[in-house]
């Protein structure tokens, strides 16, 4: 026998509150009228044609690939169309905001941070053992062995060993001081000396250094970073009570 449970708007603000996610749901509020009061004071709008393609691309997000695959996912969300077009507007709203204020701001702080965005190739074998370090240092370097084989032998978590080492494609914000230092400051490819470091002595091979350029991807990526930090500040300003002073406690 299917049972048949009722669920109100109060049991879902109740669950809200004892989940203790209201401090994270009014931080996206407080977020979400920001962005729509600024927009609005820099007279900052959309167009229908606008709305109508930041909508189909949500759509194509999440696979909705017919009205009815639509009405399902709003029925599954409890959403009706006003409010899935409340969605679209605050995705498109926000990206047109971050272009407004950022735009002409991304050139002069991609060069200013430049050295942060540049990114390097590298493989990693950490030891216990700093001799040991120092030995299959100079075994790879003379070609003795190779640094897949050093991994192989030494390197204790599976996936890890199995790719040789290879720590993919990392920023400086990715690495340690010391570490990051040691790896930007090479000619590649080159192995660097045992670095010591908190987990042990690490043995690095790095492979290559990808120097940033600013396209398309970045360009959005730091507009993004730029709009993120200016939200969190703005944010900032607003006194915490002001969260839960039109929470009504009583319901």
């Amino acid at each position: 026998m299917v049972q048949t449970i009722k669920i109100t708007q109060e049991d879902i603000i109740e669950q809200i509150r004892i989940s203790c996610k209201i401090p994270e749901i009014t931080k996206e509020i407080i977020s979400r009228k920001i962005i729509e009061n600024t927009a609005r004071e820099l007279g900052v709008q959309v167009e229908v044609e606008e709305l109508q393609k930041t909508a189909d691309q949500l759509r194509v997000a999440n696979k909705l690939t017919s009205a009815d695959a639509t009405w399902a996912w709003l029925e599954k969300h409890n959403l009706s169309l006003d409010e899935f077009e409340k969605i679209v507007y605050i995705s498109l709203i926000s990206g047109k905001l971050a272009d407004h204020l950022f735009a002409d701001k991304v050139e002069p702080y991609f060069f200013e941070h430049q050295l942060d965005y540049t990114a390097v190739v590298m493989y990693e074998v950490i030891l216990d053992d700093e001799d040991l370090a120092w030995e299959l240092f100079y075994a790879v370097k003379e070609g003795e062995m190779s640094f897949y084989d050093v991994a192989h032998k030494y390197v204790k978590a599976t996936e890890l060993r199995r790719s040789g080492g290879y720590r993919g494609i990392l920023k400086r914000k990715d690495l340690k001081p010391e570490i990051s230092a040691a790896v930007f400051a090479v000619h590649p490819p080159q192995i660097l000396k045992p670095i010591t470091g908190s987990q042990g002595f690490h043995l690095i091979l790095v492979e290559e250094i990808i120097q940033a350029q600013l396209d398309t991807k970045l360009r959005h990526q730091i507009m993004f970073e730029l709009f993120t930090e200016w939200l969190k500040h703005q944010t900032g300003k607003i006194e915490i009570d002001t969260y839960f002073q039109s929470i009504d406690h009583t319901s």
